[in-house]
């Protein structure tokens, strides 16, 4: 099977499918089609580049058509001014509604996370969701013992992460490393899968920022994410798949107050070199 198909009766022979590719795989001669270029299967990387820039629609990947991709809306275009004020409103949540988050809300969460971009298009984020109130306890209980066994073997670590007083104000009633979340979020990979850190954590954010456009609120749960990597009990209640191994993990819920501006933040240190 060719590694992707040109209708001839439509292509404009325009070559702005060669010019986007990131692994320069299409060639275009003089007075002729876009072709692949020797070898172009084993390195094509399926990103789509090719099908989703062509004007008139005219190429189709063996592994995607221009029929199966979605078209772009330009209605649904932000202006900076929205993009802006988008992204500034958005708060990290830590009191949630007592509320459930349906099932099809999360799946949608991770539909539009998937789409984030990966090294090499690898797309190996995988993903765990867990709603059982009785599990999150117990993982939070699980969290307190990695604080314990910290304050004990490290305390240096410890006394630098305030890890004293959480397990104060965990031991009185608070949850301090969930925050009763109804639901937590774990994305997870093949630990030696060098792609992989920084995938979860992008997938993660934009799973983050679709759930502000819903209505529900995210907070990453960075105690927890550090026992998920360190604490063998913790990895052992996680019971990833064999060699994966949590690179972000985010609580997931309905916000119990709404913000009504947006805080300050340092003014950003730039180095120039721009020529």
């Amino acid at each position: 099977m060719n590694l992707f198909e040109v209708n001839s009766d439509t292509c404009n022979q325009d070559g702005i499918c060669a010019a986007v590719c990131p692994a320069g795989l299409i060639d275009l001669p003089e007075n002729a089609y876009p072709t692949p270029i020797d070898g172009a299967e084993e390195v094509c990387i399926r990103c789509g580049h090719c099908v989703a820039v062509c004007p008139t629609g005219s190429l189709a990947h063996h592994t995607m058509t221009a029929e199966q991709c979605t078209p772009i809306r330009k209605d649904f275009k932000l202006t900076a001014e929205q993009c802006e004020h988008f992204l500034r409103s958005r708060r990290s949540i830590r009191a949630y509604k007592n509320k459930p988050v349906p099932q099809d809300e999360l799946a949608k969460l991770i539909e539009v996370a998937r789409y984030a971009p990966s090294g090499h298009n690898s797309q190996c984020v995988q993903w765990s969701v867990l709603g059982s109130r009785d599990e999150l306890n117990s993982l939070g209980g699980i969290v307190i013992d990695w604080m314990r066994h910290l304050i004990v073997n490290m305390p240096e670590l410890a006394a630098a992460m305030h890890i004293e007083k959480a397990v104060k104000r965990w031991e009185a009633g608070a949850d301090v490393v969930l925050r009763n979340a109804p639901v937590l979020i774990i994305a997870h990979a093949e630990k030696d899968n060098r792609t992989a850190p920084a995938a979860c954590t992008i997938a993660m954010t934009y799973l983050e920022l679709a759930a502000t456009s819903m209505g529900l609120g995210c907070c990453w749960a960075g105690y927890f994410n550090a026992a998920a990597t360190t604490f063998p009990p913790m990895m052992k209640a996680l019971a990833l798949p064999q060699g994966h191994i949590s690179f972000g993990a985010m609580m997931v819920g309905y916000p119990k107050f709404k913000y009504q501006r947006m805080p300050t933040r340092k003014t950003p240190e730039i180095t120039w070199r721009l020529g």
